[in-house]
């Protein structure tokens, strides 16, 4: 299957970082408050980073290792060339 690593930006300027398989599906249960609680008191924004082409294994530890950054890592990891969230 083709995991995709995303991070999504809420409404307080926090960066969620999270797993799946279909993004569009997954964004709206967040937009929803059907996903992750994470989302209780703050609503997704965008979606600002995308990484795709893994198995449920490896996008949780690409997950995981995301998820320890700092904020001004992530922030470079968004600018970065692996980002395939199209810009402008």
């Amino acid at each position: 299957m083709d995991w995709k690593v995303y991070i999504i930006l809420c409404s307080d300027s926090t960066l969620y970082t999270g797993i799946t398989i279909d993004i569009e599906k997954r964004f709206t249960a967040h937009n929803n408050q059907t996903g992750a609680k994470y989302f209780r008191g703050r609503s997704p924004e965008k979606i600002i980073y995308l990484e795709t082409g893994y198995d449920r294994s490896m996008a949780s530890k690409r997950e995981s290792v995301i998820k320890k950054l700092s904020r001004i890592q992530k922030m470079q990891l968004i600018e970065s060339e692996l980002n395939e969230v199209k810009h402008g």
